[in-house]
């Protein structure tokens, strides 16, 4: 089975497969069971965390769990996660290499058994980088995905050499620029900016306020960008996940907290009924954070739902 296949029963398949390569190069501690309180977990800074460091694996088990981690991806969010990976080393030698941080300090996590009738998940984390992915009854549940960059840019002169966020910037200043002095005045809610993203490390996402303007009364240009810059976020996904969870405009509100420019601290969201996107730039204006969360079924919560009601 080709990890690009799209199709939801031909995505849990390549999942499956993928995990249960890795588990038989890397054998115990893992899998976790399935109701282990680790499972509903996201932490992107520096941390302590559940699974398996692929600092402690050979070469064919570090390679199964980046092959595990493709299965999630679609192929240019897979080259973003490499790329928020490798700038681990960038960021150390930013640090005069004080903090030893290394690119190898990434840990996959499975909890339950993949391929079986009963749910499992599987996540790939580290500073930066946080990709959980829930299978049950056939079916994939996304969420959360959490990509960061620090540098978020690096520049030779006028030449940017590294910047695995941009499209997630440049389409959000692109809205905001088509906006109508009216519409801008609804959608900016502060001038300053939030320290993170308010959704941080909670297990549980719950809608923000104050929510920004409604995708309802945005001028054309502006609700095209919109969308746009939903499937930006949509499209990290493969492409059965990104079309089934697309949601209808008339659902969505925009928000931007900061100034309207690059370069400088700002932030933005979007919502809908099961929706929450973030984008922060802190430290400067050169270190993102985003987020795609669903918070009526991160970690799988519709999944599980279905299958409760379907065998119990």
């Amino acid at each position: 089975m080709s990890i690009d296949d799209t199709s939801a029963a031909g995505l849990a398949e390549s999942m499956a497969a993928a995990a249960g390569e890795f588990l038989a190069l890397v054998g115990p501690p893992l899998p976790y069971p399935f109701e282990d309180s680790g499972r509903r977990w996201i932490e992107y800074r520096p941390h302590t965390r559940p699974g398996v460091s692929l600092a402690t694996l050979e070469v064919p088990a570090r390679k199964a769990a980046f092959r595990l981690l493709a299965t999630g991806l679609s192929p240019h969010a897979y080259a973003q996660a490499l790329s928020i990976v490798s700038l681990e080393e960038v960021l150390d030698r930013s640090e005069g290499f004080a903090r030893g941080r290394h690119l190898n300090d990434y840990w996959v996590s499975v909890f339950g058994t993949p391929g079986s009738s009963a749910p499992w998940s599987w996540r790939f984390e580290g500073h930066h980088l946080s990709v959980s992915m829930t299978v049950a009854g056939g079916l994939v549940s996304p969420a959360p995905v959490f990509f960061g960059a620090n540098p978020a840019r690096v520049s030779y002169g006028a030449h940017t050499v590294s910047r695995p966020l941009a499209p997630e910037e440049d389409v959000a200043f692109a809205l905001l620029a088509a906006l109508s002095p009216t519409e801008r005045s609804l959608a900016v809610v502060s001038e300053a900016p939030p320290p993170d993203i308010e959704s941080g490390v909670s297990p549980v996402a719950v809608p923000l306020s104050p929510a920004g303007i409604s995708a309802t009364v945005l001028n054309p240009a502006a609700g095209a960008l919109l969308a746009a810059l939903v499937g930006v976020y949509l499209d990290r996904l493969p492409a059965s996940l990104a079309e089934e969870l697309s949601p209808g405009l008339e659902e969505l509100r925009f928000a931007w907290a900061g100034p309207d420019r690059p370069g400088v601290p700002y932030y933005y969201r979007l919502q809908g009924a099961d929706l929450l996107i973030e984008y922060d730039n802190t430290a400067g204006g050169n270190h993102a954070h985003t987020v795609l969360r669903r918070p009526s079924a991160d970690f799988g919560a519709d999944l599980l739902a279905e299958h409760r009601s379907a065998y119990h």
